[in-house]
C-alpha cells in the first residue's frame, strides 16, 4: 500500500436545523438528529483523521462553513474542501477528478460503525481492483474507492440517490470491464428506528 497517496474524502454537513440529517429529525425531532449528527461527525473526522495510512480531507457543504473560524465540532488540523454543486454524483464526480493522484475513497458520515480498519480494508482492496464499495442496509453505500488507473466517462450517470437503487445504479454507470470489491453491509442512521443503534455505537446520551 503506498500510503503516501492515500486520500480519504468525508463528506459532512454543517450541522445546523435544515442542512442535514432531515429525514431523522423527522422521526425523532430535530434537536436531537442535530446533536447526534455533530457527535458522529466529530468522533469519525478525529478518529480516522490520525491515521497516518491516509491523508484526510473533509468535503463540507455548504461551502461557506469552510472558513468557519473555530467549528466545535471538526478538528482544525484536517484540510477543509468545498462539495461543490450539484446533486451527490456530480460532488462525488467533482472529488474524484480534483483529488491528488492515486487511489482516493470517499465516505458518507451517517454510519458510526465506520472504523480505521474498515477504512484500511478499502484501500487495500483498490491495490488488485478498480472500485470498492461499502454496502448500505437501505440500498445505497456508505463509501466508495477508485483506484483512478483507468476513465469512468459515466460515473454517477442516472443514479437515484436516497433511494433503495443507488447502489445497483452507482455500479451500472461503471464500466463493464471494471474490477469490483465489497466491504461489509453497514446501517446508515437516517430514520428514527436506527437512531438507538447508533447510539450504542458512539456511547452517546444526548442532553435532554
Amino acid at each position: 500500500m503506498n500510503q503516501s497517496r492515500n486520500h480519504l474524502v468525508i463528506f459532512v454537513k454543517a450541522p445546523v436545523m435544515g442542512r442535514c440529517k432531515t429525514r431523522l429529525a423527522k422521526d425523532i425531532g430535530a434537536a436531537k438528529a442535530i446533536g447526534f449528527y455533530r457527535h458522529a461527525t466529530k468522533r469519525l473526522a478525529r478518529i480516522l483523521g490520525r491515521d497516518r495510512r491516509w491523508k484526510t480531507l473533509l468535503a463540507i457543504d455548504p461551502a461557506p462553513a469552510i472558513n468557519t473560524a473555530h467549528p466545535p465540532f471538526w478538528p482544525e488540523n484536517l484540510l477543509r474542501i468545498s462539495q461543490g454543486t450539484g446533486d451527490l454524483g456530480a460532488r462525488m464526480k467533482s472529488v474524484f477528478r480534483e483529488a491528488p493522484s492515486g487511489p482516493v475513497v470517499i465516505i458518507g458520515s451517517d454510519a458510526p460503525q465506520i472504523s480505521p480498519w474498515l477504512i484500511a480494508s478499502a484501500f487495500q482492496q483498490l491495490q488488485n481492483h478498480d472500485a470498492v464499495f461499502g454496502p448500505a442496509e437501505d440500498g445505497g453505500y456508505w463509501l466508495i474507492g477508485l483506484r483512478r488507473q483507468r476513465p469512468v466517462p459515466n460515473l454517477f450517470d442516472g443514479v437515484r440517490w436516497s433511494s433503495q437503487h443507488a447502489l445497483a445504479d452507482t455500479l451500472g454507470s461503471l464500466p463493464e470491464n471494471f474490477t469490483i470489491a465489497t466491504l461489509p453491509v453497514l446501517t446508515d442512521v437516517d430514520r428514527g428506528e436506527d437512531y438507538q443503534q447508533g447510539l450504542q455505537y458512539l456511547r452517546f446520551i444526548p442532553r435532554r
